[in-house]
């Protein structure tokens, strides 16, 4: 009996220690993308102002319902919409034709291949498992929410309204003043969990999945908000 009951021990050790690094999370530094227009583009670019990197597909339906939200976003002086197409098929120029005929207004639109290239631009942010998903980093290029599903121009707008407001950076539940300088784009990690009912197109044998995130540095932990 002990025989056997350590045997059932050892594999379920082996089993733990071989999940994928893919499940644990993944990290994204200061991302660095191409647009369609072969313009280089580097989230710290646009320190200062709010940057949604919005994920879409050419063939999804509900990706569109959110382009007047996205191009008003965009307006904003404080605001950088960051487009990317995903899952288009070998030509390019699908991407081009699609933003173009749905009018998508902002000036960054990124090319970025199929999901499961090892090169596609959402590595660098966040997993993304159905269209569209978006991702919001602050002016100091830390993410602060993750949107599966339509972006909502109130829930965008409120948050950033509190968010400046109270002028303070969440830390494990503590409210702590915000440094007077802002500091580097952080390493973030995020961290998988159950996606919403509202997913559109989930990977085929795979759960959906939210994101959330924390800065390496413990004294400067930011929350990420899901909606």
């Amino acid at each position: 009996m002990r025989k056997i009951l350590g045997a059932l021990l050892l594999g379920l050790a082996t089993a733990v220690l071989s999940v994928p690094a893919a499940a644990q999370g993944t990290k994204a530094i200061n991302f660095q993308f191409t647009d369609i227009n072969g313009k280089s583009l580097r989230l710290s670019d646009f320190r200062g102002k709010w940057v949604l990197v919005n994920f879409w597909a050419p063939w999804c339906p509900l990706c569109w319902v959110e382009v007047p939200t996205l191009n008003e976003l965009n307006k904003r002086k404080d605001f950088v919409v960051i487009g990317v197409g995903l899952d288009y098929g070998p030509d390019e120029n699908v991407v081009r034709q699609t933003a173009s005929r749905h009018n998508l207004e902002f000036a960054h639109i990124i090319a970025g291949g199929a999901r499961r290239n090892q090169d596609s631009p959402f590595r660098q942010v966040g997993p993304v498992d159905f269209y569209p998903t978006s991702y919001l980093y602050d002016p100091n290029g830390e993410i602060v929410m993750f949107i599966p599903g339509q972006v909502r121009m109130s829930k965008v707008l409120a948050f950033m309204d509190s968010y400046k407001g109270k002028k303070t950076q969440v830390v494990e539940g503590k409210q702590s003043a915000t440094t007077p300088e802002p500091p580097p784009v952080q390493e973030v990690t995020y961290t998988k969990t159950e996606a919403p009912e509202e997913a559109l197109v989930p990977s085929p044998g795979k759960p959906s999945t939210r994101g959330t995130s924390t800065s390496r540095q413990p004294a400067r932990r930011s929350r990420t908000t899901t909606y």
